[in-house]
């Protein structure tokens, strides 16, 4: 099969790339990097290995073990890998330790291969980025755009400058019997945003004290917020997103829609394949999509975005952010356009970022456990890949992970993503049973039963 428009486009041709996991280092230009966020943006950047289809090299802050990166180029039929893996700790970046090695710098320069970071933090393009990232510019952004377009509606939002303005707005909701999402002007992975019903407001003893609650845990940051209308959703298909490659020329590429799958506001995974969503729905989020990217195109931006959309109970679409980088989702395009290559066309890949695992595992131990798992999901038909293979000692410890399926047709496939999802998440609730343990997972492993487990928000 040819290279399709996109990733023509996000490839330079064609060519392999050079991919840098600095999703630490692209947050702090927006959220407070505490040592937690930082070690979490860290595992996160094992997501590096799918930033394009074929990496020639990977620059990775943690340490994962090389079983991992052979597992993914048997599955993935990748050439040779340059790996340089523990470029950063909890309390550095990797654009620090990069620049404090100029001689790794001048190899990867040598190689004369494009450079894929998580999204910019340098260079031209970076006004784009900043303001565009920005939830009250990107819903500017969608109010002009939305004319012309029947299946998108755009959630009311309402700036508050101070703590004090954005208390009597939620309090006002409240009162006429409303939910209101509270956002940050900046956020990722759903940090920065509240969804607050009247329920809660009462309970807290008003909207006073549950946004100080809310901004002593973590949860919204101080000073000013936005307070946005909240979309009832609908089912399957409440959270969508739609991703495009801005091409060095400035063309926008579609590259698909995916289903998100959401935690309260955070953000866990994603399927996309042929049939995940609806054509209707499909095409009214490219449409929209494709014209938001004219805009950040004009604005300077290249390279990957998305839009994030909910679905209303009556089918429109409601755009909730834009992201000018790569996101979670961006990882099961890549996916899927890869193993159609090597494997055949026709896969829908499901990513799932943080499942919590009942034990805490040595990596080796984990990747074993997976192993496992993927005999066992083969007998779906389901492939299943190792993508965040680095947090499973955390203490509260997780694994991310891919699975496709080629089913002929789609609620087959999707069924069969459903059956594999759900053996691996009993074999690693499983793991909290010290007697139960499979041999392969043995010394090092720390039974987390009778502990409260939850997925750390990236």
């Amino acid at each position: 099969m040819g290279e399709s428009q996109w990733q023509h486009a996000w490839t330079d041709g064609g060519r392999r790339a050079v991919h840098i996991g600095d999703v630490a280092d692209f947050n702090a230009q927006f959220v407070p990097q505490t040592p937690e966020a930082r070690r979490q943006a860290h595992h996160y950047s094992c997501l590096a290995a799918f930033y394009t289809p074929d990496p020639a090299a990977l620059l990775l802050p943690g340490e994962p073990e090389e079983q991992w990166t052979a597992w993914l180029a048997r599955e993935l039929a990748w050439g040779p890998v340059d790996l340089h893996t523990g470029l950063a700790d909890e309390h550095g970046t990797v654009r620090e330790t990069l620049a404090a090695r100029p001689t790794l710098c001048e190899g990867i320069e040598r190689l004369g291969l494009p450079v894929r970071p998580w999204g910019r933090t340098a260079g031209a393009g970076l006004d784009a980025v900043r303001r565009y990232e920005s939830k009250a510019a990107s819903h500017e952004l969608f109010t002009r755009t939305a004319g012309g377009h029947p299946g998108i509606r755009v959630p009311r939002q309402q700036p508050a400058g101070s703590p004090r303005q954005a208390a009597r707005l939620l309090a006002a909701a409240a009162r006429r019997g409303e939910t209101a999402v509270l956002k940050a002007h900046h956020g990722v992975g759903g940090y920065g945003t509240a969804v607050l019903t009247p329920q809660q407001v009462a309970t807290a003893g008003g909207a006073r004290p549950l946004l100080r609650a809310l901004t002593a845990e973590g949860v919204l940051p101080p000073g000013g917020l936005l307070l946005e209308e909240y979309v009832p959703g609908r089912g399957r298909l409440r959270n969508l997103t739609f991703d495009a490659v801005i091409a060095d020329d400035g063309t926008v590429h579609p590259v698909g829609t995916a289903v998100m799958h959401i935690d309260g506001t955070s953000y866990q995974g994603a399927t996309t394949g042929p049939g995940t969503v609806p054509p209707g729905a499909a095409a009214t989020a490219e449409a929209f999509g494709l014209a938001v990217g004219a805009e950040l195109a004009r604005a300077g931006h290249r390279g990957w975005y998305d839009v994030d959309f909910v679905t209303d109970p009556a089918g429109r679409l409601a755009p909730t952010e834009a992201n000018l980088r790569l996101t979670g989702p961006a990882v099961a395009f890549v996916l899927a356009a890869r193993l159609d290559a090597v494997h055949g066309p026709g896969h829908r890949v499901r990513t799932l970022d943080r499942l919590p695992l009942g034990a805490r595992l040595p990596q080796q131990a984990l990747l074993d456990h997976l192993a496992g798992l993927a005999g066992r999901c083969a007998r779906f038909g389901v492939r299943l890949l190792p993508t965040i293979p680095t947090a499973s000692r955390d203490e509260l410890p997780t694994a991310g992970i891919a699975l496709a399926s080629r089913a002929p047709h789609a609620q087959a496939a999707l069924d069969a993503l459903d059956a594999a999802e759900a053996v691996v998440r009993s074999a690693n609730e499983a793991l909290a049973d010290p007697f139960g343990l499979p041999e392969t997972v043995g010394p090092g492993t720390v039974p987390l039963s009778g502990r409260r487990r939850a997925a750390p928000r990236r």
